[in-house]
């Protein structure tokens, strides 16, 4: 079937706010994942609803906010969620960053604490509408290996930028690993297979089973560059925002257990290097200079796309997603029938 996105904002919020979560926190949350949804980033959107359900029924998600602001500096600072939700928190990093990178050039907000944010992405539209460059890491619980071993010890460790420009949306928002975790855990519950060359079983051989692949390991983007990459952010998500890092990080993809990941969150004013306009044109210009050649995409132009198409035609849900999603509106005793059917 398929939803609107009106109907998925609809759905969301009458969820969150019949589990207690204040109304601004709850319409937070539903815009990241409608905003994962309307990208075509369709395992950090309404199918990773479930596991927040769970967290809030566990009391590994808090449904009311509660961020404390632990230290601070004229550009920096430093934030314990207290297990809120990680898309309320990191909202209001990436606001404080936004706020500190036009005093100073440059906010950095570190988070520790926090819970799954959903599209990083999301985070860096905040610093790229401020004419900013809006950067997002986090590290995960394990799932990938490290180059020449099989068990898994670092994070799939998504990093998003965003940069301004007069006329284009500039993004990229990728996970260090292969494949995202929720891509893996899309592709169980649809009952389908995942690429080759993207995991491996845990005794260390190649599969197309996201079953197993989800008991073995995912496999680095770029081989032993995007297992380099991965390994730097996971200190920088980790040690350095005060979380933990390797096989001590949990929650993110567990929601039965309390969340120890950490977040890094930049923006930085091009406008204390040069002029903004002049930049953002500079921008444009390279842009064009990559696009004289017909069909090259720059990155963000595929969401782009993906979100004129969803805004026309709506989103697919699949006939397991729609069930579990039956299943949490009945115990909410919710009347969904108009959105999801009978």
């Amino acid at each position: 079937m398929k939803i609107t996105a009106e109907q998925e904002l609809s759905l969301i919020m009458e969820m969150l706010t019949h589990m207690d979560v204040p109304n601004e926190d709850a319409s937070i949350v539903a815009e990241v994942t409608l905003d994962a949804d309307l990208k075509g980033f369709s395992s950090h959107g309404l199918g990773r609803f479930p596991q927040y359900v769970t967290g809030l029924r566990m009391g590994t998600i808090k449904p009311k906010s509660e961020i404390t602001l632990e230290k601070e500096s004229g550009a920096t600072a430093l934030l314990n969620g207290n297990h809120s939700f990680g898309h309320v928190v990191t909202y209001r990093a990436m606001e404080m960053a936004i706020k500190k990178a036009k005093e100073t050039g440059i906010g950095l907000v570190g988070v520790h604490d926090s819970n799954h944010f959903g599209v990083a992405g999301y985070y860096t539209d905040m610093a790229i509408m401020e004419d900013l460059i809006g950067i997002v890491i986090a590290n995960t619980e394990p799932a990938v290996a490290p180059i020449g071993g099989k068990e898994p010890i670092l994070g799939t460790n998504p990093l998003a930028i965003g940069m301004p420009s007069q006329s284009h949306y500039v993004s990229v928002d990728m996970a260090t690993s292969a494949s995202a975790r929720g891509k893996l855990l899309e592709a169980k519950r649809r009952g389908e297979l995942i690429p080759e060359n993207v995991a491996l079983d845990a005794q260390g051989q190649p599969t197309i089973d996201p079953l197993e692949a989800l008991k073995g390991s995912i496999l680095p983007f770029g081989a032993h560059k995007g297992y380099a990459l991965a390994f730097m952010i996971e200190i920088m998500a980790g040690p350095l925002v005060k979380a933990s890092h390797g096989k001590s990080v949990t929650g993110t993809a567990n929601p039965e257990v309390m969340c120890t990941k950490g977040d890094l969150i930049a923006a930085i004013d091009p406008s204390k290097f040069v002029d903004i306009e002049d930049f953002k044109n500079q921008v444009d210009d390279f842009i064009a200079e990559i696009k004289t050649t017909p069909n090259v995409f720059i990155p963000g132009d595929m969401e782009v796309r993906n979100v004129k198409q969803h805004q026309g035609e709506g989103m697919s849900l699949d006939d397991n997603l729609v069930e579990e999603l039956k299943e949490i509106t009945a115990k909410l005793d919710l009347d969904t029938t108009s959105i999801l059917g009978e």
